[in-house]
């Protein structure tokens, strides 16, 4: 197991927990003595991808990982985001009972998760998914997720502004 700090090959158990579906594990690097959390679970190898040229294939987690790193690349996410979006994707398929899923509703879930995580993210991986073919295209997400952040504000002052008020007036008050 790789330290997500410096990469380092060695590294040690510090505590094991099992829960449900997996085994969750602190580990500490040899190394630089950063600690991270692991968890190891069965995957469904059964879960097939059906592509949009029609060709179906086994559910890869590798694969999915290796995308929405390329979309992350050099942006600081919280250490371990990446794994969990992957396992939440590959867990609510297999209990949702699929037997097949769709590259499209795979994409989709990705940027449902992206877009609440990193909006940079979001538009790289919403960019090759959604295949922009020009600037354009890229200026129309941009503000779609714009108008969203706006329409997110103005429902925020309009339900906590009067509670953020008076929150603001007992604070000065104390």
């Amino acid at each position: 197991m790789h330290c997500p700090e410096c990469q380092h090959a060695e590294t040690k158990v510090v505590d094991s927990r099992l829960s449900d579906d997996s085994v969750r594990r602190r580990r500490e690097c040899l190394h630089c003595e950063g600690r991270f959390t692991t968890y190891e679970r069965v995957y469904n190898s059964r879960l097939k991808v059906e592509k949009r040229s029609g060709k179906v294939e086994s559910f890869s987690t590798d694969k999915l990982m290796r995308s929405i790193e390329i979309a992350c690349a050099k942006r600081t996410l919280p250490v371990g985001s990446i794994e969990q979006i992957v396992d939440e994707i590959h867990e609510t398929a297999v209990n949702e009972g699929r037997e097949h899923i769709e590259t499209g509703l795979i994409g989709e879930m990705v940027l449902n998760r992206l877009k609440s995580l990193d909006r940079v993210a979001y538009l790289r991986f919403a960019s090759v998914y959604k295949d922009f073919e020009d600037v354009e295209r890229f200026a129309t997400e941009v503000s779609i997720l714009e108008d969203a952040d706006s329409f997110a504000s103005e429902l925020q002052a309009t339900f906590l502004g009067p509670v953020s008020q008076a929150a603001r007036q007992t604070a000065r008050r104390n």
